[in-house]
């Protein structure tokens, strides 16, 4: 699929794993698509910790499942009855799981373009997963970013040393369904608004003319 098609069909999936294999060839094509990623100096400050041992990922659900009742509990009535109807991650279900870090240190200290502005570095493995999730989805296998959790904890877990931060935490797998539209606007917990109501012109608060605001309502991918 081109570019624009899988923008629009990428999701953030948690419900519509299978567990059947990714081969190592498309799973490498993916990390390869991560590394080919913009960053900042061209430091390349990612590493990918690919998780397949089911113990291992046992823990890390036992750490989301607590965040995720805590955010329950923090909830309006209201908003909890639909809260219940929504899985958060496929920690299990799905085939791989991927932690995404960002070293500070990687080629010294002398990166270009960081010297201002430190987090381009974490900037640039978020890049990197995009690309990652991109070339998932032109592979017909579905991302999910897991964020219910205590960084500290999974890097814990996984050993990771307490200079390196912890960015993302992924579960990769090829899908029993395929959705047109996201999971928190199927279940009613949240919409996406227009583009043009994010748009700006010159300056903060300064709406585009009429004309150009009309094509961002109507332009589709």
């Amino acid at each position: 699929m081109d570019v624009y098609t899988a923008i629009k069909k990428r999701r953030d999936v948690r419900s519509w794993f299978s567990n059947e294999k990714i081969p190592d060839e498309i799973i490498s094509k993916i990390l390869m698509a991560g590394n080919y990623a913009p960053s900042v100096g061209l430091s390349q400050p990612w590493n990918f910790i690919i998780i397949k041992d089911i113990d291992i990922r046992k823990k890390i659900k036992s750490i989301v499942d607590k965040k995720r009742i805590d955010f329950y509990n923090s909830l309006p009535y209201n908003k909890k009855n639909k809260f219940e109807r929504i899985k958060i991650e496929g920690i299990l279900e799905s085939y791989i799981n991927i932690a995404v870090t960002c070293d500070f240190s990687r080629k010294g200290p002398d990166i270009i373009g960081r010297s201002t502005i430190r987090e381009t570095s974490e900037y640039s493995v978020v890049l990197a997963i995009e690309n990652m999730w991109l070339a998932a989805r032109s592979e017909n296998i579905g991302m999910g970013w897991v964020s219910f959790f205590d960084p500290e904890d999974v890097k814990d877990v996984l050993k990771i040393p307490e200079s390196i931060k912890l960015i993302a935490y992924l579960t990769l797998g090829k899908l029993t369904e395929d959705h047109d539209i996201p999971e928190l606007v199927e279940k009613n917990w949240e919409k996406r608004n227009n583009l043009s109501e994010y748009v700006f012109m010159d300056r903060w608060g300064n709406n585009p003319d009429k004309s150009f605001c009309d094509l961002i309502k109507n332009t589709k991918l």
